[in-house]
């Protein structure tokens, strides 16, 4: 039996052993799911909240250590673009991985690959080698891979008419990490001090410690998996070669090109992220060109991370309650509206920093309704292949987005810079509107 968008739980089999019988996927009954979703969504957020930290002490100073080892402002940039390169070249390894074995084995090698990348940096700060601690920076990127890769998870018991809350509830959680994690940075560089590793690469060794604290917990507490759990309570996991073949990333990209809504919820999710990290990286350079103190450019970035995350929950609610289409429409209200009112605020910063705001709020808007009408709309058995695909798009759509970004505001523009990214949002539109008239 089949469970469709929608279906009660109480459509589900009363008992239903998971794949391979391994503790993994236990069998569970429907009567358990309750405390089972509840369970899987605590261990999500303390992972989360984990996780976020991690990334957050370390992206912190990544900037001013490679100016450090690099010797110079002009590689800085390069920075960010590792670390944003990270996610992006493990997005679909990472999708194939859980596709076969599950979300924990995913999660865990994520976490543990950040833990190496942190150490290879602090290691290429040691020796002074600029390739290393990009290098570094490379595999530390893959600790936003998993914090990404948990929304899904959260997703995969969750009932239809629930998981965008479902969703935003665990991406929420990175709010705690993320503002945490700037705080501690100063702290943990003099925490190395005597021991020969330079103050600006302190951060990365805690990251290291809280990245294996994270996957240890998945590991230990992930159980049993959920996303092996979801199959087979869904009874429609075919077995042998067949069920290699409908997990495979082949199958995701088949599921993806055969679903409208699938399509719609890619392009919500890459261009809303491409749109938020284009603006969102060249306003510290606006804002300075208009006399801003870095203390000055903390605040309008604090603001928009606290759009982009504390409000997620608001955002999944309405995605459950009005619809997936309507919080995709009201994401491409959002960003057109950040992007007039940064684009046109010249030298006014609190024209800016609202700007800001309201695009981290697009940015949730997109990315939990995107992300839960993704997992509407294909298959269970090609669920985490098509999540790999989009995970993959957006974070290469965004690295790209990210360095013509700068180019445009060299030759341009900051107020250029916002309209250009505005028009990533027509696409979004007009898919949208599509589908809207499809129902009507």
């Amino acid at each position: 039996m089949t469970q469709t968008p929608g279906a009660p739980d109480s459509a589900l089999p009363g008992h239903i052993p998971g794949p391979g019988r391994t503790p993994a996927s236990a069998s569970v009954t429907t009567t358990e799911l309750p405390a089972l979703r509840r369970r899987v969504q605590a261990v999500l957020i303390a992972t989360q909240i984990l996780g976020g930290l991690g990334i957050a002490i370390g992206v912190a100073l990544a900037a001013v250590l490679a100016t450090e080892v690099g010797g110079t402002e002009a590689l800085a940039g390069l920075a960010s673009t590792a670390t944003v390169a990270g996610p992006a070249l493990l997005a679909m390894p990472l999708a194939a991985l859980m596709a076969s074995r599950g979300r924990r084995a995913g999660l865990v090698l994520a976490y543990l690959l950040g833990a190496v990348g942190a150490g290879v940096v602090v290691l290429g700060a040691v020796v002074g080698s600029f390739a290393l601690l990009l290098a570094g920076l490379v595999g530390f990127g893959a600790g936003s891979s998993a914090n990404l890769a948990a929304r899904f998870a959260a997703a995969d018991l969750a009932e239809p008419d629930h998981r965008a809350r479902a969703i935003s509830t665990v991406v929420w959680a990175t709010t705690i990490g993320a503002v945490l994690g700037p705080n501690i940075a100063a702290p943990a560089g003099k925490s190395v001090a005597g021991l020969g590793v330079p103050a600006t690469a302190g951060p990365f060794v805690w990251a290291a410690g809280v990245f294996v604290v994270a996957a240890a917990v998945v590991a230990l507490l992930l159980r049993p998996d959920p996303l092996l759990t979801a199959r087979a309570l869904t009874d429609a996991d075919p077995g042998g070669k067949e069920a290699v073949e409908s997990r495979s990333l082949r199958a995701g990209m088949r599921a993806v090109r055969e679903s409208p809504r699938a399509r719609l919820a890619l392009v919500t999710v890459a261009g809303s992220h491409t749109a938020m990290v284009s603006i969102m990286s060249m306003t510290p350079v606006a804002l300075t060109h208009h006399g801003a103190d870095i203390e000055l450019i903390g605040l309008v970035i604090s603001g928009h991370i606290a759009g982009m995350y504390a409000f997620s929950p608001l955002m999944g609610r309405l995605s459950d309650r009005l619809g997936r289409l309507s919080v995709i429409g009201l994401a491409v209200g959002l960003i057109g509206a950040a992007a007039l009112v940064a684009g046109t605020a010249g030298a006014s910063h609190g024209r800016v920093a609202l700007g800001l705001f309201v695009l981290g709020l697009g940015w949730s808007a997109g990315l939990v309704s995107g992300s839960a009408l993704l997992t509407d709309s294909v298959p269970q058995a090609a669920r985490a292949a098509a999540q790999g695909l989009s995970d993959f798009i957006m974070n290469t759509a965004a690295g790209v987005g990210g360095l013509v970004a700068g180019l445009i505001v060299s030759r341009a523009g900051y107020g250029p810079l916002n309209a250009i990214a505005a028009c990533l949002l027509l696409p979004m539109a007009a898919l949208a509107l599509r589908g809207v008239l499809k129902k009507a």
